[in-house]
């Protein structure tokens, strides 16, 4: 049973699971390197403040539909699941009954790779998006906001081989982000399962 370490984060307007060690130490090992071999890493471009930058890390898009994604004004292409990325979905899925049809891929090479204050909230995603957040690597801090309670506020230490899972109405009422550190750190992927309709 992977979820028998869960930890709830009892957040006010949210539902926000935390399970450490999802993934044993030699699965996550095994993931880890595959995937940072294996996928096509891409570098995409946003704009903020009508300023175009490079986007502070790499990402991949896979689906099992041909559905694409949208945010912040990236369009991502979806290509089709990896041997690898299908059985840690079939993983996620077995303990979680429930069936995802995309991951969103980041690869956060070093503390300057970052994620920016944000709710996953697209349309696409449906009323009350569930996203299962796996992270193999590095170890990233994950800050949580709440969008009107300035003192509900969270920090998680994502370890190596972990789940993160948010639901209900979490996306409504919570920002998140993966700060930029100055502490050296090594690579992280993230892998985010969702449900595109």
């Amino acid at each position: 049973m992977r979820l028998a370490s869960e930890t709830n984060l009892n957040l006010k307007d949210a539902d926000v699971a935390y399970y450490p060690r999802f993934f044993d130490m030699n699965e996550a090992d095994y993931f880890f390197k595959t995937l940072l071999e294996t996928i096509d890493w891409q570098q995409d471009y946003i704009t903020i403040f009508g300023k175009t930058h490079p986007q502070p890390r790499l990402t991949a898009f896979f689906a099992n539909n041909n559905k694409n994604y949208s945010y912040s004004n990236i369009k991502m292409k979806a290509t089709p699941f990896t041997q690898e990325l299908l059985q840690i979905k079939h993983s996620i899925e077995k303990e979680l009954n429930i069936s995802f049809t995309s991951c969103l891929a980041n690869l956060y090479r070093n503390g300057n790779d970052s994620n920016g204050w944000h709710a996953d909230n697209e349309k696409e995603l449906g009323k009350n998006p569930v996203v299962a957040s796996i992270s193999f690597g590095a170890e990233r801090i994950f800050h949580l906001k709440h969008r009107r309670d300035n003192t509900q506020k969270a920090k998680i230490n994502l370890e190596h081989g972990s789940l993160l899972l948010m639901k209900g109405e979490t996306q409504h009422h919570w920002l998140h982000q993966i700060p930029k550190t100055k502490k050296e750190v090594g690579k992280r992927i993230n892998l985010t399962f969702r449900i595109i309709a």
